[in-house]
């Protein structure tokens, strides 16, 4: 693990790209009874170098590579045909989700020593496979991945050195002219993953402890900015539990909620100043009690809903039923898009948002500082929700719902390409500042010094603000 600080020239292709742009597609699939001289055949016919074998719901198990043939022969010779897949495949089959990035697929096989590796749905069904000889062109220069270390860790301090890792790594890429929001992709995915393994880890402990395995069915939720893929080098938890049990369960998922949060503070992602995470009764419910909650907060209204609703309904699945969770993401998207008073009440909201600038132009900063975070980045992200919700948008990333309320013709294309530069513009000089505090010694923040940057960037940044003060208006929340 002392490895992954040394993080040197980075190829940043496997940074940048996910499993889906770049595995081979139609994937070779066989069960478990088909002969194995039937799949040599198929694999002769697709002229493919491997076939994966499928369960009844076409779930991936095993997996039967030329190597595997070829251990075949020299050990049992031509009688080793005499035999079906099920019997002579590798399982179980290493596999990974088609939207990790490439990172992931390369700390993978290397660690395993792989050349093949399956690329699967949510619901673990091949959908294309990734070979060595694929991915020679995005092998990343002395860099050890840190999606594969977080997913090896055996605790706190295997997760605090990947940590460790990040501002290096987001100071290469930067430097390979990634962009800053593909960057606070990488960062969101990693705190995703170390969500999941400390997750995955407090299941395992408390089963060693006595406390036996789940009670009802459950997902762990990474929400705000984690949970958009959107953060960059300041963080907290943010997180939550849905579950199918009773209340008496509750007394399991507390302990789980309590185990994950501390050890995802002793790995350097700090308590959240404000509670939001799985640890406390309110972020922790059955999903009757959270459609009971959502319900409260779209129909009943107070100033503090507006803040759970912009972490909330950005949420994301890391570890645990996922079909759950999309579930009550299904109700609470169509809950809160029939609460004409909800909807009206978070317009409201985003047109009394403003942006740090004068009258003239000027920046409005405090001691020498201005706010990125909350004159540039939230009117955008408030906005995009408020139109995603609306419009029956499932997505949580901010790009990826203007996207989509440009595609159902809601949004002018003009605007939202001009949009999708704002965020950038924002994220760049926000990351910009991150690097060069902790390069000085001093803690990383939301807020810039406009000051330092090139007049080239200051100007752009002047420009982006004032293109935010047309937001309420072309959103159609003013009024």
């Amino acid at each position: 693990m002392n490895d992954i600080a040394a993080l040197a020239r980075i190829d940043s292709f496997p940074y940048r790209h996910r499993l889906h742009e770049v595995m081979s597609t139609p994937v070779l699939t066989g069960t478990e009874d088909l002969s194995l001289t039937d799949a040599i055949h198929r694999m002769y016919e697709a002229r493919a170098s491997s076939i994966v074998g499928v369960d009844g719901q076409g779930r991936a198990i095993g997996i039967l590579t030329e190597r595997d043939l070829l251990r075949l022969l020299s050990t049992q010779g031509a009688a080793g045909l005499d035999t079906t897949l099920g019997q002579i495949m590798t399982r179980p089959v290493a596999a990974v989700p088609s939207d990790a990035f490439v990172y992931v697929a390369l700390g993978k096989m290397t660690r395993l020593g792989l050349r093949h590796l399956v690329v699967v749905d949510r619901d673990r069904k091949p959908l294309g496979m990734v070979t060595g000889r694929a991915l020679l062109k995005v092998r990343a220069n002395d860099a050890l991945v840190i999606g594969d270390s977080v997913h090896e860790a055996n605790g706190p301090e295997d997760m605090e050195a990947a940590m460790a890792a990040l501002p290096k790594l987001a100071r290469s890429l930067l430097a390979e002219g990634v962009t800053a929001r593909g960057i606070s992709s990488v960062i969101a995915l990693v705190i995703r993953d170390l969500t999941a393994r400390a997750t995955e880890l407090a299941e395992k402990s408390m089963a060693e402890d006595g406390w036996g395995g789940a009670p009802a069915a459950y997902a762990m939720l990474v929400l705000g900015s984690g949970g958009r893929g959107e953060s960059l080098l300041v963080f907290d938890q943010d997180n939550a539990i849905v579950h199918r049990g009773s209340p008496a369960d509750d007394v399991w998922f507390a302990e789980l909620g309590r185990r994950v949060n501390e050890m995802l503070n002793q790995a350097g992602i700090p308590f959240c100043d404000g509670g939001v995470m799985a640890r406390e009764p309110k972020w922790r419910k059955s999903l009757e009690e959270w459609k009971d909650e959502i319900h409260s907060w779209v129909f009943s209204l107070e100033n503090q809903t507006v803040m759970y609703c912009d972490i909330f309904f950005d949420f994301q699945p890391v570890w645990g039923d996922a079909d759950l969770a999309e579930e009550l993401r299904g109700w609470a998207i169509e809950k809160a898009s029939q609460s004409g008073f909800f909807m009206q009440y978070l317009a409201q909201h985003v047109a009394k948002m403003d942006v740090s600038l004068t009258l003239w132009g000027g920046f409005v900063t405090k001691n020498g500082r201005l706010n990125a975070k909350k004159f540039g980045l939230l009117p955008l992200v408030s906005a995009a929700r408020f139109r995603a919700i609306r419009a029956h948008v499932q997505a949580t990333g901010t790009d990826e719902r203007y996207t989509a309320i440009k595609d159902l013709e809601l949004l002018h294309e003009d605007d939202w390409r001009d949009f999708l530069e704002i965020r950038e513009i924002v994220f760049r000089v926000m990351l910009d500042q991150q690097l060069a505090d902790l390069a000085a010694g001093i803690p990383p923040s939301a807020s810039i010094d406009p000051k330092r940057l090139p007049t080239q960037l200051r100007e752009r940044l002047r420009w982006a603000f004032k293109r935010l003060r047309t937001l309420k208006y072309i959103c159609g929340v003013a009024g």
